[in-house]
């Protein structure tokens, strides 16, 4: 007789949970755990790139060491994600000596606890689990909150239609999971293989069906990062091999995400590609902390601008001088590390050292920060404040409309 596992919601909001492994496993779960307010330990010697970042930005506490019996004390929650089943098994060992609940991602019933497909809508949480058919629960959890968000519930199908083997390259907006499009949402929960980016909306990593494959992309600015020439080796190799391949990006793919790189070398290896635009963090991530890129008498002008390159640089095919005299707004991306040099050209092209401007770091996320300065001191600024990547740099009039919030977020 087959015994049906009892669903529970935990709260772990503040209290100890330890992941064993750094592995894309790991990686798919301490999102969720994170977003729950778990005070969360990794114990790896190694992490994937975006396990490394989270650790970096404090989201985590990561321990480079391999498990040794003892590392459990204290945890309410205990995950077994390494690639060693032996290891998988000896934590759980100690869990369950220990009375506390673990699960054990690569044999599910060697644990005490197993992971449900999670959705969200409108502040409910829908779980569902399949008995261990990970693939189904994923695919009803997506088809249940996409009915509750059309206002379909009673009219859940199913029975969706198998993909065809090809790549998506899908914008998954600026970070926030409830920022992804509804095409996107949907086409991810039916992938085989995702490639997914440091700065997508890494969350929704952690509703996908335990037999999809999740492959890091992550590029670290100034550190570890997977070529771009491997990524496309990597989304022809898998959509050949008969998959449904995910490309999942950060904002919009073709706003300096290399997005149309991805379609053209596809394209040329004969593999199918269908493009998922996505909210950009050019305009989505200052809108988060009130700055609009338009404002009607304030800016007739947006031009967003790649700061890969800085003036003077023979790569660089940006006329500063000609940004200089524009009025309106200015919106810098991927600039942290030249910001100095971009403040002295504009100034030097004659824009006014009294304009304003906000940086807005980590935006969508839960450690978004905006800085203002202006653009006479906003170099010094940054400095102090220790900014770091990713962040939005808008310069302009309409990063002084307002000096502190004026909307909420919608919850």
């Amino acid at each position: 007789m087959t015994v049906a596992p009892y669903l529970v919601g935990l709260d772990l909001a503040g209290r100890r949970v330890v992941v064993v492994g750094g592995g894309t496993v790991a990686q798919r779960r301490v999102a969720g755990l994170v977003a729950a307010g778990a005070d969360v330990e990794l114990i790896a010697p190694e992490v994937t790139p975006a396990v490394e970042g989270m650790a970096v930005a404090g989201e985590l506490r990561w321990t480079a060491r391999r498990w040794t019996p003892g590392d459990l004390a204290g945890a309410w929650y205990a995950l077994a994600c390494t690639d060693d089943p032996e290891v998988n098994a000896a934590v759980c060992a100690e869990a369950e000596q220990r009375q506390v609940f673990c699960v054990r991602a690569d044999h599910a019933p060697g644990g005490s606890a197993v992971t449900p497909a999670v959705g969200h809508h409108d502040g409910l949480t829908v779980g569902v689990l399949a008995g261990r058919r990970p693939r189904r629960s994923a695919a009803v959890r997506t088809a249940i909150v996409e009915a509750l968000a059309a206002g379909l519930a009673d009219a859940v199908d199913e029975g969706a239609e198998p993909v065809r083997p090809g790549v998506a390259l899908v914008g998954g907006g600026p970070g926030d999971p409830e920022l992804i499009t509804v095409r996107g949402r949907r086409l991810l929960a039916r992938a085989d293989v995702v490639v997914a980016d440091r700065l997508g909306p890494r969350d929704l990593l952690d509703g996908l069906a335990e037999s999809v494959e999740v492959i890091d992309a992550s590029k670290i600015p100034y550190g570890r990062a997977m070529q771009q020439e491997k990524i496309n080796e990597l989304l022809i190799e898998h959509a050949r091999a008969g998959k449904f391949v995910v490309r999942l990006k950060g904002g919009d793919p073709y706003v300096f995400g290399r997005g149309f790189e991805e379609v053209l070398a596809c394209a040329e290896a004969g593999v199918p590609v269908t493009v998922v635009p996505g909210v950009t963090s050019a305009f989505a991530v200052p809108a988060l902390v009130d700055v609009p890129v338009s404002h009607r008498g304030v800016a007739h002008e947006i031009v967003v601008v790649s700061g890969h390159a800085a003036p003077g640089d023979p790569r660089s095919l940006v006329d500063w001088d000609a940004l200089a005299r524009l009025r309106g707004t200015l919106v810098l991306m991927m600039a942290v590390e030249r910001l100095g040099a971009f403040a002295d050209a504009l100034l030097a092209g004659g824009r006014d050292p009294e304009s304003p401007v906000v940086i807005v770091q980590d935006g969508s996320t839960r450690i978004e920060r905006a800085v203002r300065a202006t653009l006479a001191t906003v170099a010094e600024v940054a400095r102090a404040e220790e900014v770091s990547p990713p962040a939005v740099v808008v310069i302009g009039p309409v990063a002084g409309l307002v000096d502190h919030p004026v909307t909420s977020r919608a919850t």
